[in-house]
Formats: C-alpha cells, sequence, structure tokens
C-alpha cells in the first residue's frame, strides 16, 4: 500500500516498483541518490540558460561598405542555431529529470523529500548562485518548470 501523507522510515519504494528499500543502506543510498540527481538537475538548468543566452546574443550590425549597403546579407547563425538546439534538448532532459524528481518526493518518504530539497539548494548554490540573475524566468523552484 502506497503512504498519502509524510511517514519517517527505512522502507520506501522510489518510481519503480523494484527500486525498494528495506535496509540502512539501501535507504542511505537511495538519499544519496536522489540528492545528486537534484544536484545534477541544477547543473543541467545553468547549461542550458548558458545555451540559451548563446542563442539569443544579438551581434552587432556589420560593417557598411562604400557603397552603403550592409554586407551579407544573411548573418552566419550555425552557432547560435547550434546553442539554440542544445538548449531545447536540455530543456526536454531537465523536463523528465524535473519530474522524475516529483515522482520520487510523492513517495511520501521524509528523507527522501529532504534529500531533493537539499540537493535542489546545493545545486542552485553550486551552479547557479553566481549568474547574476542572467534570466530570471528560470529561477523557479519547481523542479519540473
Amino acid at each position: 500500500m502506497m503512504h498519502m501523507t509524510f511517514y519517517w522510515g527505512i522502507k520506501a519504494t522510489i518510481l519503480f516498483s523494484f527500486w525498494k528499500t528495506d535496509s540502512w543502506l539501501s535507504y542511505i543510498l537511495t538519499l544519496i541518490a536522489c540528492f545528486v540527481f537534484s544536484a545534477f538537475y541544477q547543473y543541467l538548468e545553468n547549461r542550458r540558460v548558458q545555451f540559451k543566452s548563446l542563442s539569443t546574443t544579438r551581434h552587432p550590425p556589420p560593417p557598411r561598405s562604400s557603397s552603403g549597403v550592409s554586407a551579407p546579407l544573411i548573418p552566419k547563425s550555425g552557432t547560435r542555431s547550434a546553442a539554440k538546439a542544445a538548449s531545447i534538448l536540455l530543456f526536454g532532459v531537465n523536463a523528465a529529470i524535473g519530474y522524475l524528481l516529483m515522482l520520487a518526493a510523492m513517495s511520501f518518504n521524509g528523507g527522501v523529500f529532504i534529500a531533493i530539497v537539499v540537493g535542489l539548494t546545493v545545486g542552485y548554490a553550486v551552479f547557479r548562485s553566481d549568474d547574476g540573475g542572467a534570466d530570471a524566468a528560470t529561477d523557479d523552484p519547481c523542479p519540473c518548470a
């Protein structure tokens, strides 16, 4: 039977029927895995925001030639499109990890919930706190956003 309220104990089922904890060792390894995946989520989010900023940076207009026409008419955007594709791919990976973290927290085990929140917090402190507010729209505390 699945718990529908927070509980404290070493017996938990996380995400899959085969991921069950029944000893202190398996429980602690599960908490470490939840912590690491949460911090990894913040790392990938930092990479995604950096790729997004690379794909949206505005380059100065090219200098005008002597005839008054700016050249080239079609700027090269190979780097920008690659950065945009990487940003889109990382968004999908981040969404998947975020939803898996949410489902793990919905196991209602207090230790798992705390490990996820602390992992997100430490990951933010390590990977994202020094971005200077580069993208405030992605500063959402919900990992599945």
